[in-house]
């Protein structure tokens, strides 16, 4: 079985919780906590960065109900988008966890009854889809990147064992719910500049994705942090890399190792992070994991294998290849979460270091 980031299992528990509400029948399955030595409440709570919804799961009565089968689409809003959403709503998170009807019609609208991976999202590009709770979202592709109502997907394509997880920028709310709550809904509120969500009842501008480099120093700082080596060893190497996954002008994608893959490959080396950060083969290595041009996971996995896709690093190239449902790399590193999307590019992150 492939490795998963606890965000994945967090969201796996998320698609769970809200297909047992919707579902009729009382059939039991196995559920994620039975699968896995550590359940998936607990694997919540230790990714840190989705609270609100562990606690609207608890607020709502779900914690027991994992029993759905899908397969499910999951677009799922993280702690920042709920907490902007709180404040243009004028609401604490509080009073809408005490109101279960209305987070319970919330959540289902964050489900489409099937799977649908990015790449099928996007061939619905201005058609309406029907949730779980009953109402309909607007799917949109916008210079690339898929549109849901006006919240954009930030990550695709994160695989749960009854479906698929997108994250999003901001809560969507049913029309009912938004007329109910005064909230202003509609595309006669967005023109070709702005945009309105649930996080901003006035028409502000969006604002911009961060550069990959951006992204590092987030995913570094993050909690529990996860990409402290390849920051350090950004930092380190020759200053030309900084400024290429920082150059807004850039087209790039980049193969992320965490920190427990750097952590097995300086063990299999010998050698310790140290020796590595001041080693003349660091730049080549991080260049190794970069190539030319933006390939997002649907786009990967079209026209793989790939025998060799060339890298920065001179002379190098990857050899891609899909291998029971997984992005492959050099036969080693394996793709465990896709798509992070950003300016001047996107970055998947991997699951083991690659050598030239």
């Amino acid at each position: 079985m492939r490795k998963r980031f606890s965000i994945v299992a967090l969201l796996a528990v998320f698609a769970l919780v809200v297909a047992a509400c919707s579902s009729d029948t009382e059939e039991t399955t196995t559920t994620v906590a039975e699968a896995m030595d550590t359940s998936v409440l607990d694997l919540a709570v230790e990714a840190g960065q989705f609270s609100t919804l562990v606690a609207a799961i608890d607020a709502a009565g779900l914690t027991e109900t994992l029993q759905g089968e899908g397969p499910f689409t999951v677009f799922a809003p993280t702690d920042a988008a709920f907490e902007e959403a709180f404040a243009a709503l004028g609401i604490t998170a509080e009073e809408l966890l005490a109101d279960t009807e209305t987070l319970t019609a919330i959540l289902t609208y964050h489900v489409l009854p099937q799977e649908a991976d990015s790449q099928l999202v996007a061939t619905l590009d201005g058609q309406e889809v029907a949730t779980v709770q009953g109402e309909s979202v607007t799917i949109s592709v916008d210079a690339g990147q898929i549109m849901v109502n006006q919240a954009t997907v930030v990550s695709a394509d994160l695989q749960a064992d009854n479906g698929i997880v997108h994250v999003i920028n901001a809560v969507l709310l049913p029309p009912t719910i938004a007329e109910a709550l005064g909230v202003a809904m509609g595309d006669d509120m967005v023109d070709e500049t702005t945009t309105t969500t649930v996080a901003d009842t006035t028409t502000t501008t969006e604002a911009p994705l961060p550069t990959i480099a951006e992204i590092v120093v987030e995913l570094a700082s993050a909690d529990p942090a996860e990409f402290t080596i390849l920051l350090a060893a950004v930092q380190a190497a020759d200053p030309a890399v900084l400024e290429a996954l920082s150059d807004p002008n850039q087209e790039l994608t980049v193969f992320a190792p965490t920190d427990e893959a750097f952590a097995a490959a300086l063990d299999a080396l010998g050698i310790t992070a140290d020796e590595l950060l001041a080693s003349e083969d660091l730049t080549n290595i991080l260049l190794y994991h970069v190539t030319p041009g933006v390939f997002l996971a649907a786009d990967v996995v079209a026209v793989a294998p790939i025998d060799e896709l060339p890298t920065l690093l001179e002379g190098g190239f990857l050899k891609v290849e899909v291998v029971d449902g997984s992005v492959v790399i050099n036969e080693s590193a394996t793709v465990v979460q896709p798509d992070v999307l950003a300016s001047n590019g996107v970055i998947h992150v991997i699951d083991a270091v690659l050598l030239p």
